[in-house]
């Protein structure tokens, strides 16, 4: 009788695990303009990745985006892009938010507003010096 039963339970459980639902994800590449260097994407990464359904982000600067895949039950695109303008940064069409923005390092700053005239990467150590 034990037997039997553990067989009926094992072959339910099995038939459960196998009719699980498959999370739905998506993947966005989100344009941010203001980001000009690796502290800026250093800033950004660790920053989307504690949002609760954020599966994965890479931020590239020399391209000016971020790819970002989340699960859509948990997160949708347009709370990734308030994200990261609240983090400093503009995200497709949603501008930084000041108060962000203003407490970024001048150097990840726009150059109308003090920051670096020149990119890409303003935070590249300067070259070595030849005798």
């Amino acid at each position: 009788m034990k037997k039997i039963f553990l067989g009926l339970l094992a072959v339910s459980g099995t038939a459960l695990v196998s009719t699980a639902q498959v999370k739905a994800s998506q993947t966005a590449r989100i344009k941010t303009p203001t980001i000009g260097c690796e502290d800026c994407k250093t800033r950004i990464e660790p920053y989307l990745k504690r949002h609760d359904g954020v599966t994965y982000v890479l931020g590239n600067w020399r391209q000016k985006n971020v790819t970002v895949k989340h699960l859509t039950d948990r997160i949708n695109i347009e709370e990734i892009k308030t994200a990261i303008a609240n983090c400093g940064y503009d995200a497709d069409d949603i501008p930084a938010t000041e108060d962000a923005y203003k407490r970024l390092p001048k150097t990840c700053k726009k150059p109308e507003d003090g920051g670096p005239n020149k990119a890409p990467n303003i935070h590249a150590p300067p070259p070595a010096k030849t005798q």
